[in-house]
């Protein structure tokens, strides 16, 4: 599995934070490691990503309100939500990954998984 596939079961992981306690970060862990042969490289990844996140909400959440006009955070797609909350992680906490590469990725996920009539 690449990097780009650890990426895509990462946001998955974070879009789960939406819908379960962020006390269950283990659990969602657990299922996605179950679901995905991931290597051991993959699986840091992701557990960072998604601890990372979820210890840095507060503060990626002010990124992105900082940048909203006339919208909250509830009127955000979940997934859209997700994918932005991955991104500024990678970008704001991640140096070893280049900002580039960051927002290429999160432009696919959201060509991937997001509503194409937007």
């Amino acid at each position: 599995m690449s990097r780009k596939k650890a990426r895509d079961n990462a946001f998955k992981c974070v879009y789960q934070l939406e819908f379960m306690d962020k006390h269950n970060v283990e659990s969602i862990l657990e299922y996605c490691f179950i679901e995905n042969e991931n290597i051991e490289e993959e699986k840091e990844y992701i557990e960072k990503v998604l601890n990372g996140v979820c210890d840095n909400i507060s503060e990626i959440d002010k990124i992105i309100l900082s940048k909203l006009k006339n919208w909250t955070l509830s009127r955000i797609a979940k997934i859209d939500l997700a994918i932005l909350r991955l991104a500024i992680y990678e970008i704001k906490y991640m140096s070893d990954i280049p900002v580039k590469v960051s927002a290429n990725e999160a432009v696919e996920l959201a060509k991937m998984y997001g509503n194409p009539r937007l």
